[in-house]
């Protein structure tokens, strides 16, 4: 039997028996002839009709030919919950409330990675204000003289756990803010112990609080850190979100907080504009009469179970 297409001839034998591979190739060659005309004159329509029927009529019979296939029987796997579907939270948190008098605030700064802002460092140490600083691995191997700087302050400074990598505290494999999170329950453990290793060792006393990177979280997660001994810190107030707001804006975050806020902010953007707004704002926040505190002078409250 032969088969022809404009350019290509294809011979296969009379006893029907042609395989699917076969029958798809043919299918292949013949492609083209819904649109073209012989170049000798003949319709091609003609041998796509005569085309076709030999296709309906051969397939069955090619599919009756194959060796019918085993089943594949995969193993089952416990379901794995969606990224899409997993709640992720950002905790609050607030000190106890003065009541009468000064109001009292916390301040904490993330040293996520890159170097100090000295804007923010000097204003804390030269006016004496308290403040709890969460430092990541990353940021103390690149930071020995600020480190040096809060060592020789502990009345100034309180030190605590921002992770090994900065890496979101979320068990599950997804992305926060486009930044991989950890994605399953030991590498959570090992961002939380990873810092918390680098802290030791760089002479630090041992951590109390954890902050994860992006400040979000799976409910799971927030449960496994519990265990491991560390309440979690969130926050009231954004001071400069990212350390991305001009510095006029930071002041405005800064001026709306109230007695027992816990403001959140960044130390590691020296050439950031929001620099500048944190260090005005907290001069202007100690010229109102603000109590600072630490998290580690007065109880706190953080909601989704974070320190209870």
């Amino acid at each position: 039997m032969l088969w022809a297409s404009r350019h290509i001839s294809v011979a296969l034998p009379d006893d029907g028996g042609h395989s699917v591979k076969e029958l798809v190739a043919i299918m292949h060659l013949f492609r083209t002839d819904f649109i073209s005309f012989d170049p000798t004159g003949g319709c091609l329509m003609n041998r796509f009709l005569l085309t076709s029927a030999f296709l309906l009529a051969a397939v069955p019979a090619a599919f009756a030919a194959e060796p019918t296939a085993k089943p594949v029987v995969w193993p089952q796997l416990p379901p794995k919950a969606a990224a899409s579907n997993v709640k992720l939270v950002e905790p609050h948190l607030h000190v106890n409330r003065a009541g009468k008098g000064a109001p009292r605030i916390a301040l904490t700064f993330d040293a996520c990675m890159g170097k100090t802002d000295p804007r923010i460092l000097s204003t804390l140490v030269d006016h004496h204000i308290p403040a709890t600083i969460f430092v990541t691995a990353r940021w103390l191997r690149s930071n020995p003289e600020t480190l040096a700087v809060f060592l020789a302050h502990p009345d100034i400074f309180e030190l605590e756990d921002h992770g090994q990598n900065h890496i979101p505290a979320v068990d599950i494999p997804m992305a926060v803010y486009g930044i991989p999170a950890a994605g399953s329950p030991q590498a959570v453990a090992q961002e939380v112990k990873g810092g918390a290793d680098a802290m030791i060792a760089a002479g630090i006393p041992q951590p109390h609080w954890f902050r994860g990177a992006t400040a979000k979280y799976s409910l799971s997660a927030i449960a496994q850190i519990r265990g491991m001994g560390y309440r979690i810190a969130g926050y009231s107030v954004n001071g400069d979100s990212g350390s991305l707001l001009p510095a006029k804006m930071v002041e405005k975050q800064y001026a709306s907080a109230k007695d027992g806020d816990v403001i959140i902010s960044h130390i590691n953007q020296p050439t950031h504009a929001a620099g500048e707004g944190v260090a005005a704002s907290i001069l202007a926040l100690k010229a109102k009469g603000v109590q600072f505190v630490r998290l580690q002078d007065i109880p706190e409250q953080g909601d989704d179970d974070t320190t209870n």
